[in-house]
């Protein structure tokens, strides 16, 4: 958390967003292949803006393996489109790999997730925009088996970006304008999001199950306006958001 008012210092200013509600909605597969070794498809849409419109759809796929009962590894792919504010819809790909340690205690669970991802993205202007933006997801989460059938969980979530464009430039009070502008390269490193969870997992029977949650996520996320040619900055803000979700997702095991 302490990363956030260290951007708030930096060359930039600070945009306040209107806080905003959205809601998630997922279907998902788990087949197992053997013993620990398991194959998942999924999808999800996405409501935005006050549940008022649709802002992105996903289809994904995935392995994963228990090798030990704290350790899970898992890898997967992602096709994603997201409408920008002028509602055109943008694909994106991200691959990525994960490593889960968990603890059991009695009827309680502790996991610590790290998931490494990288999303291809087509720029326009690739000094506003990283191409291939690499991410770091660490989550803490925390589940009670309260009955045979309900589980309980609460998670944090911190999301690390690795290599947003950099750049140095002055700013000049006088003309209110950036000058000596210089672009650094991929390497500005910072923390974007944290997210807070709280759920609850529904054991409907061997092979259907439900998942019902409300989340919120508190964005950071860093914009640069550059020409084409990358010779001039025109601005660079952070704009600062609240986003508040409800979920519900289904998944099929066999």
């Amino acid at each position: 958390m302490t990363a956030f008012p260290a951007l708030s210092g930096a060359q930039g200013t600070d945009n306040e967003m209107e806080s905003e509600t959205g809601a998630r909605v997922s279907l998902a597969a788990d087949k197992k292949i053997v013993k620990g070794f398991h194959w998942n498809v999924d999808g999800e849409v996405r409501l935005e803006d006050n549940l008022s419109d649709f802002g992105r759809y996903q289809f994904g796929t995935g392995l994963t393996w228990k090798a030990t009962p704290w350790l899970k590894l898992g890898a997967g792919y992602i096709f994603m489109e997201d409408k920008n504010s002028s509602d055109e819809w943008k694909p994106r790909h991200r691959v990525y790999g994960d490593v889960t340690l968990s603890h059991k205690a009695g009827l309680w669970r502790f996991a610590v997730k790290e998931r490494l991802q990288m999303t291809h993205r087509d720029v326009n202007n690739p000094f506003q925009k990283t191409p291939n933006l690499v991410a770091l997801k660490s989550r803490f989460k925390v589940s009670y088996k309260a009955t045979p059938t309900l589980t309980p969980y609460g998670y944090i979530e911190v999301r690390n970006v690795f290599n947003d464009p950099a750049c140095s430039a002055t700013w000049n009070t006088a003309s209110l304008s950036y000058s000596d502008y210089t672009f650094l390269g991929y390497s500005d490193t910072y923390v974007n999001r944290l997210r807070g969870s709280l759920g609850l997992d529904w054991k409907l029977d061997n092979h259907n199950s439900l998942d019902l949650f409300v989340m919120t996520d508190y964005c950071h996320d860093k914009n640069i306006d550059t020409n084409k040619e990358g010779t001039k900055l025109k601005s660079l803000t952070y704009d600062r958001a609240f986003k508040g979700w409800i979920g519900a997702g289904y998944k099929f095991s066999f």
